[in-house]
């Protein structure tokens, strides 16, 4: 019986380990980068989408804006949620854009007035990199340390899979 209980404490260590071995090789022990940027945070063009999560209507609006940055290259998606879903079926508000301007009566302009902002760069497999909640608490923990204040904007800009950054404009 006791040969059968370390047999099993072993091969849960070794699960363990592995787990946490494939972990640390997705990124999942990466720091969050975080700088003061001394510039104005890039202007944006795109488009809102109001609805519930699982409206088709957010798939294609993505979709649209992807295939936006594909005819210009160097540009990144952004997304900035105004209003995020508490759940499946709440109302949700996002802004959609390119860091490059779109002209047409689609696209809206986002600019920021700000003359300065704070980046989180995170970088690491999609499955192991820190929630959203997480990426705000350490640009707000940041920004109390420097005796900043943000203006509650956080501003996604997807670089890859693997990378990720935050933009949080600091008010004046």
């Amino acid at each position: 019986m006791a040969k059968k209980v370390f047999v099993i404490l072993l091969v849960l260590l070794f699960l363990g380990a592995s787990a946490y071995y494939v972990f640390v090789n997705l990124g999942g022990k990466n720091p969050i980068e975080i700088t003061w940027e001394q510039k104005n945070p890039p202007p944006l063009s795109g488009i809102y989408f109001i609805g519930i999560p699982q409206d088709e209507k957010l798939a294609e609006a993505f979709k649209e804006m992807e295939g936006q940055k594909n005819l210009r290259p160097g540009s990144s998606l952004h997304t900035i949620y105004e209003v995020e879903p508490a759940g499946k079926l709440d109302t949700m508000k996002v802004f959609i854009g390119l860091n490059q301007s779109l002209t047409g009566e689609n696209y809206e302009t986002r600019i920021f007035t700000e003359s300065s902002y704070l980046l989180a760069t995170i970088r690491g497999n999609k499955w192991v990199m820190p929630g959203p909640e997480t990426v705000k608490e350490e640009l707000k923990t940041y920004a109390d340390s420097a005796n900043l204040t943000l203006t509650g904007i956080f501003i996604d800009q997807i670089i890859s899979e693997s990378e990720v950054r935050v933009i949080a404009p600091i008010k004046e």
